[in-house]
């Protein structure tokens, strides 16, 4: 069971919501989420495309600037080549569609997960060079790709390396010697000596800010720049870059623009999943639109993603976002059971016993890897890797926890992997099936984890009566959206909720809506989506299997009382709103 934990950072909340007209709570969040000076809440808060850094302060990216105005000028054919991700896709279509608004002569490739692996490779170079390419623009890829861009160099072709992972380094004695390849500019924020003043942007931004400096010379309507945007912050969302700072900003006014989206792909696909898009949030990007990108990266050819987001004619938008939708829900079938297999054997073989669990799933879809890492992680609490048997070796996703920097750790044992890459959060990687055991081996005895450090922590912003919630405190509350890595939803907590009544809902009735109290004797609405099995088991525990059977047929002669942490919302029927509460944990 996860351990509370109440957050007790001072401030003048009282000072703070008066000087910016927000409630004493907001405030209390606020400072929670460690933004104090007067500069960085007024951002926080109410911050516009003018708060954003300006895209030359990125080393080399006036250098690229330059060199694609010359290559286009010069009429020489260039290619973008992109990754197969959500982040791919949308740096892929960023990419091509401003260049084409300099009138440059460019094309796009995004490499196939099975057929090319992760990013740039021999093969697709040699195919550029076949076909006449005067130049190769990387894109969310090529920061790792040194022997590659060396002979992309050797056939003539002129290389731009767009990209925010991680640069490889080896160790020389206790310093980090970092290995840049060799290409005509490199453009990555985490270059060591990058001025870039945010380094947590995700491959797109890095792209929409190389198209924005190269739009400068070219009369390019806000439209325009906003219809790009869009896709800068749905790649921020799905690639699980921090809601900060300026990535705070883009996904914001992304998810403004996406309500009016010029876009005939993006409009479809919010369509035919049935989305408000006055509505959309962060958590639509993530769990829906995202999920339908990566679908064809995943089980298909992202070819297809970026035919969507490519497409003028309505009807033909419509027939692939369908297609889209089609493909992801066979991802989540195909996940479900990677998911239940990877749990089996973590039990069976007491996997959950090492601090780094790699867990080898020789016939799961490769594609699959990295989300059943997520919800293996999700579930144990610790570093997970997962790892598949492809065509030619083995491969795998890696998810890890904020106190485990898993390239760190990978780079520990790099002699182990044809290739790997990625970041403190999240990586990928090859090897030969020999060195899986040395792996986990390996892994487990460099880790230095705590039994602390992988167990699950949640931090309470607020202890806050249901009572005190209000309309107007909820619209407050949409001032700090978007939420998502780095921004999390506010946590509100409460103890010896009353819980009087309860009827079942959902399809498989596996879902619940209780009537409460709090200690101000108000009643409200509380909504579990899910876990119902686990809390009827801890109210058993609690109070008897007497007591909560009783309570299930709505015969309670005892009331229940539970402490919650919730979170408000607004339940819309009939054209009324009422005020429900949605509970996410308990004890």
């Amino acid at each position: 069971m996860a351990k509370w934990f109440m957050s007790t950072k001072k401030a003048d909340f009282e000072e703070i919501g008066e000087k910016y007209h927000i409630d004493k709570v907001l405030a209390r969040i606020i400072r929670n989420r460690d933004i104090v000076e007067e500069h960085d809440i007024e951002k926080y808060l109410y911050g516009t495309l003018q708060d954003l850094y300006p895209g030359n302060l990125m080393k080399d990216m006036e250098k690229a600037v330059a060199i694609i105005e010359e290559k286009i000028n010069l009429g020489k054919t260039i290619r973008i080549i992109g990754d197969y991700d959500v982040d791919g896709i949308c740096a892929t279509y960023i990419l091509k569609k401003g260049l084409e608004k300099c009138n440059a002569k460019v094309d796009r490739v995004i490499p196939h997960r099975i057929k090319d692996g992760y990013g740039i490779n021999e093969a697709l170079i040699q195919e550029a060079y076949e076909d006449g390419i005067d130049t190769i623009i990387t894109c969310d890829n090529g920061i790792a790709a040194s022997v590659q861009l060396e002979y992309a160099a050797s056939l003539g072709i002129t290389c731009i390396i767009t990209d925010h992972h991680e640069v490889p380094y080896e160790m020389v004695g206790e310093l980090k010697q970092y290995c840049l390849p060799t290409a005509a500019a490199v453009v990555n924020p985490k270059q060591e000596d990058c001025g870039y003043p945010f380094k947590k942007i995700c491959g797109a931004v890095v792209a929409w800010k190389l198209v924005l400096e190269l739009w400068k010379k070219h009369k390019v309507t806000e439209d325009e720049y906003r219809e790009l945007l869009e896709f800068a912050g749905i790649a921020t969302v799905c690639d699980i870059m921090e809601l900060l700072d300026e990535n705070r900003i883009i996904v914001k006014e992304a998810l403004k623009s996406m309500k009016k989206s010029a876009n005939p792909g993006l409009r479809a696909l919010i369509d035919v999943h049935d989305l408000n898009s006055q509505n959309l949030n962060s958590y639509h990007i993530g769990f829906v639109i995202g999920p339908c990108f990566n679908a064809t990266g995943r089980l298909d050819s992202a070819e297809k993603t970026l035919e969507l987001l490519e497409c003028s004619d309505k009807r033909r938008a419509v027939f692939i976002a369908s297609e889209l939708k089609r493909l992801n829900e066979n991802r989540k079938e195909m996940t479900e059971y990677g998911v239940e297999e990877a749990i089996r054997k973590v039990e069976e073989e007491e996997i959950w016993k090492e601090k780094v669990m790699v867990i080898y799933l020789p016939d799961c879809h490769e594609s699959l890897a990295g989300i059943i890492a997520g919800r293996i992680r999700e579930k144990y609490s610790r570093p997970t890797i997962v790892l598949t048997k492809a065509e030619e070796c083995v491969k795998g996703s890696a998810r890890s926890i904020d106190s485990y920097s898993m390239y760190e750790e990978l780079s520990k044992c790099k002699e182990l992997f044809i290739k790997y890459g990625g970041h403190k959060l999240a990586a990928g990687m090859s090897l030969e099936e020999d060195k899986v055991e040395l792996l986990r081996q390996q892994l487990n005895e460099n880790c230095t984890l705590t039994e602390d450090d992988m167990e699950e922590k949640i931090v309470i912003d607020v202890p806050m009566p249901l009572s005190y919630v209000t309309m107007d405190f909820l619209r407050e509350l949409e001032l700090l959206e978007p939420f998502g890595m780095g921004n999390p939803k506010p946590v509100f907590a409460r103890k010896d909720v009353t819980f009087y009544s309860m009827y079942l809902m959902g399809k498989n009735r596996n879902m619940a809506k209780f009537s409460v109290e709090d200690e101000m004797k108000q009643r409200f609405t509380l909504i579990l989506f899910r876990n119902l099995d686990q809390f009827f088991k801890d109210v058993e525990a609690k109070y008897g299997k007497k007591v909560l059977n009783e309570f299930i047929n709505g015969k309670s002669k005892q009331p229940i009382k539970m402490h919650i942490i919730y979170y408000p919302s607004v339940n819309e029927y009939m054209g009324e709103q009422q005020i429900q509460f949605v509970m996410q944990h308990w004890s």
